[in-house]
């Protein structure tokens, strides 16, 4: 039977650190960290995130700048309002809610976005440091997921390393933190052949596809280490992962539920590396 890893636990641990860090700066009479949250439109999705990400700054004391473009915004809006950010010697990091509206040019706009305040990883100059091990800031989510197995006590050195899904945002990026972590890493999309036998080969399975439950126990090899990345809603309302958690509970060493699995570390990475590009920043 394996251990279910939860990142709503993980993440409070760090959190916690996280606020004792700020408080320290509070006493000190310091400057406070601050994050400012660019959106655009009116997408109920994103206000959602947007609200979350606010009260987990909240929560460990990180200053919050939020900005919201109205509907009928141009790029040009956008663009100004990230130079602001950029400008803002009082803002430490910038976090640019995606996806955009339809017109709206999101390569253009995070490619504007100052390299020393991409907390979300996303700027050309950071995904390359990322890709050449050098430091600088690892997108959220993959960063999150390495967290979660550095808790699972997985050996990544040496491991065989499946990640299911090559998205930009996850799978791409995952993949390369793996390798970096001397992991043997193999890749899988929708045109991999025989799929089940190549995860079946996977000490560290990481899945993010966005289909409920594809990953059943025929694809997980015994022991392994499982983290599920995706988020699916049934119509009976309810979430799941892409992996059959239920079926696969047997077989693995460690594993992620969904919900209240990955996702809440994606939040913590983000204070995480607010505070990195705060530190960094030393302005005080």
């Amino acid at each position: 039977m394996g251990e279910i890893i939860y990142g709503t636990e993980l993440s409070a641990e760090r959190k916690q650190k996280l606020k004792e860090r700020v408080d320290g700066i509070k006493a000190q009479g310091k400057r406070i960290p601050c994050l400012a949250v660019i959106s655009a439109g009116s997408d109920a999705a994103s206000a959602s995130y947007m609200r979350g990400r606010q009260k987990a700054c909240d929560e460990v004391g990180i200053l919050t700048k939020v900005i919201v473009l109205p509907e009928g915004s141009r790029q040009a809006d956008l663009e100004n309002a990230i130079a602001e950010c950029n400008d803002d010697s009082t803002v430490d990091g910038i976090l640019l809610q995606l996806p955009l509206p339809k017109g709206m040019d999101e390569e253009r706009a995070l490619r504007l976005i100052d390299p020393a305040k991409d907390v979300d990883g996303q700027h050309p100059l950071n995904v390359a440091r990322m890709h050449l091990n050098k430091p600088g800031f690892v997108p959220c989510t993959p960063r999150g997921i390495m967290a979660v197995l550095a808790r699972m006590g997985a050996e990544l050195d040496g491991c065989q390393a499946v990640v299911v899904g090559r998205s930009s945002l996850v799978g791409a990026p995952v993949a390369k933190l793996l390798l970096n972590a001397n992991a043997t890493v193999t890749t899988c999309h929708s045109h991999t052949k025989n799929l089940a036998e190549v995860c079946r080969q996977a000490d560290v399975l990481v899945v993010a596809i966005g289909k409920p439950r594809m990953i059943t126990a025929d694809y997980v090899k015994e022991g392994a280490y499982v983290v599920d990345v995706g988020v699916n809603r049934l119509p009976d309302g309810k979430l799941c992962g892409d992996v059959d958690f239920d079926g696969v509970f047997d077989k693995v060493s460690a594993i992620t539920p969904v919900p209240r699995g990955v996702g809440p570390m994606t939040t913590c990475m983000l204070l995480e590396n607010t505070m990195k590009a705060y530190e960094e920043r030393q302005v005080w």
